[in-house]
């Protein structure tokens, strides 16, 4: 069965764009096309963009992916290359997971600067946010 692009899409649950979009880096191969030249997608397309769309869930770079499609290329193969990029990848998370504690006690730590409704024009939130020499600008300390 074939299906044109707004139904591909449909079925697999994301935008026309998104489909050209991956087709466009590689990552779905090129469908066939209408003599009015409509692209047609079969169901190898929409299972590889099932695939695709539940990498992005996990947050998967596309560059892993597209290695990721092309290991699963290779059926008789072991999976150790596989179990690598899902470790490291496993790793990046950890290290996001990282920064955003330290960004949640740093913001913590911003909301305690105030301890009540006062004037906009002494709150110690703005003050301190207006105050921040953190970001490399001429009179920062980094």
């Amino acid at each position: 069965m074939s299906y044109r692009i707004g139904e591909a899409a449909r079925r697999v649950g994301c935008k026309v764009e998104t489909v050209r979009y991956y087709e466009q880096v590689g990552l779905l191969p090129e469908p066939a096309r209408t003599e009015g030249n409509f692209r047609l997608y079969s169901e190898a397309h929409l299972e590889q963009l099932r695939f695709i769309r539940h990498c992005r869930s996990l947050n998967i770079p596309l560059e892993d992916i597209r290695n990721l499609l092309e290991l699963k290329t290779r059926p008789t193969e072991n999976c150790a290359e596989i179990n690598k990029l899902v470790d490291e990848h496993i790793r990046r998370v950890e290290e996001q997971m990282d920064l955003l504690v330290q960004l949640r006690q740093s913001l913590q730590e911003l909301r305690g600067q105030c301890i009540g409704p006062e004037a906009t024009g002494t709150c110690e939130i703005i003050r301190r946010l207006s105050d921040c020499k953190c970001h490399g600008g001429a009179d920062s300390k980094v």
